[in-house]
């Protein structure tokens, strides 16, 4: 099951153009991608989180403890509460959903307060970091506030014994365009050059290549 779903994760991150172009380079050539600017490296990201498909989320309604309770968001971004049945909840905050269930509620509650608390973090892909290749344990992770290149590192447990840290490359989207750059993966892991850190961005992609050698 694990293992199909980092499949399909894989077949949709090379089916976007630019990944897909990424990943053809990286096979024919060793990696000559700029660095993210100094300047760019640590600049903090405006960034609210958006409820996503598998999401834990509960609702409590104050006062009203029979229709409090949890919900997980199915694949098609909808939740089931107590009172309503496939309300929309993937791609709004967890204030926006809140407000939403008031208005909703206020056909069966008197001025109803309700507070949306997620206890589960999935997130929506626009909101994910990925690593794919030579990754310990590729995978998508939620992204975080302040995340950073060594924060993802030791969530996907660092790199196998195959990887060509210093040849990896960062996808990102900037301005709706795809955009490469280099990474010194080696650097910050084995020998401890903090200056090889920076921050992500939600939605970036860490692309670990293979070592011929």
């Amino acid at each position: 099951m694990i293992a199909n779903l980092f499949l399909s994760s894989i077949h949709r991150y090379l089916a976007l153009p630019g990944v897909l172009m990424v990943t053809m380079l990286l096979g024919a050539c060793g990696t000559n991608y700029p660095s993210v600017p100094q300047t760019e490296r640590f600049d903090p990201t405006d960034y609210n989180y958006v409820i996503g498909p598998g999401d834990n989320i509960e609702i409590f309604v104050w006062g009203q403890p029979e229709l409090t309770g949890n919900s997980i968001v199915r694949p098609d971004g909808k939740v089931t509460t107590r009172l309503v049945e496939d309300m929309q909840a993937s791609g709004r905050t967890p204030t926006e959903l809140a407000r939403e269930i008031e208005e909703t509620y206020s056909l069966y509650v008197r001025d109803p307060i309700v507070s949306v608390i997620v206890r589960g973090f999935v997130g929506v892909p626009e909101q994910q970091v990925s690593v794919i290749g030579e990754a310990t344990s590729p995978r998508t992770v939620p992204y975080s506030q302040y995340m950073t290149l060594l924060d993802l590192m030791v969530a996907v447990g660092g790199m196998t014994e195959f990887a060509a840290g210093n040849r990896s490359v960062l996808v990102r989207v900037e301005d709706g365009q795809y955009r490469s750059y280099g990474l010194r993966l080696d650097d910050l892991l084995k020998d401890g050059d903090i200056s090889a850190n920076m921050a992500l961005r939600p939605g970036d992609i860490v692309i670990i290549t293979e070592s011929w050698f």
